[in-house]
């Protein structure tokens, strides 16, 4: 057996499809065009190049897009100095920091200073909060983008057994959430798990977020299972991701390659909750 292979390229083509028609329509009921802001710190060669794709969907979509470049000396205070103002442009809907930041400036504290309405990236406190109790919020890229990918693809999530390795901010924990809110079974596995391999084969789902190249193997995913490659790792001039891909495709049902798996979906949804970001406050302004 080999897997059906997810191309996330081609299901992120027609989110953004979707995206152009909802900002059309937007620009139709309000006379302006959804702006997404990215604030990038340094010379960081990956981030660089994030933002460049990143502001390349925003303009293919009709989105209003800013790049905020800053040197890698840039304090703290002045990062937030910057935010403070973007908080305040009614252009801006959306703002992205760009991670990871210089050591000497605390993540957590720039994005906590987010708005929380503007956090595209949806790491703020709240949104998390929202996303935890099963309210409507600004939802994380990445995890999203692989809800999206699983039901664009018929892919079933009620009743069947989900387990991630991972339990990062970034995917890990919100990807449980936004699978349980599916009526899926979900463990979530990490550096601690005893017999880790036991607990991967019982997943129907296996979604692989542990920043570990070629991590997950062969014997560790149930044959026929749904298998989700989360990973960017670098070896050598090639880019793997945290799945085995050779080896793990004969014996999974469906996998995501690694790029042009879960990559252009994050971009995709960042898009999307730009969007999203844009028509709650237009209808606040319209309300006030």
């Amino acid at each position: 057996m080999t897997a059906r292979i997810l191309d996330g390229k081609a299901i992120a083509g027609e989110i953004q499809k979707q995206i152009v028609e909802k900002v059309c329509a937007l620009y139709e009921q309000y006379g302006v065009y959804p702006g997404l802001a990215v604030i990038i710190v340094g010379e960081n060669p990956a981030s660089k190049v994030y933002v460049r794709r990143k502001h390349k969907a925003c303009e293919d979509s009709g989105i209003h897009s800013v790049v905020i470049r800053m040197p890698e000396n840039t304090t703290e205070g002045e990062v937030l100095q910057q935010l403070a103002i973007l908080n305040n442009d009614s252009k801006i809907n959306g703002i992205l920091i760009q991670l990871p930041l210089p050591e000497h400036i605390d993540t957590e504290k720039i994005l906590g200073q987010i708005r929380s309405d503007k956090d595209v990236d949806g790491f703020h406190p709240l949104n998390v909060g929202n996303l935890s109790i099963g309210r409507d919020g600004l939802i994380p890229c990445t995890p999203h983008g692989v809800i999206k990918m699983l039901e664009i693809s018929s892919i079933p999530i009620e009743g069947n057994r989900a387990v991630i390795v991972g339990r990062s901010n970034i995917v890990g924990k919100p990807m449980a959430n936004l699978l349980l809110a599916r009526n899926a079974t979900v463990t979530v596995c990490h550096s601690r798990t005893s017999d880790l391999a036991a607990v991967t084969r019982e997943g129907d789902i296996l979604v692989a977020a542990i920043g570990k190249a070629n991590f997950i193997t062969k014997d560790m995913v149930k044959p026929g299972a749904v298998v989700i490659d989360v990973g960017i790792n670098r070896l050598g001039d090639k880019l793997v991701g945290d799945v085995d891909f050779a080896a793990v495709k004969e014996v999974a049902g469906a996998i995501t390659p690694v790029p042009g798996g879960v990559g252009p979906l994050t971009i995709a949804m960042l898009l999307d909750n730009t969007v999203e970001a844009a028509r709650t406050q237009f209808a606040g302004r319209m309300k006030g």
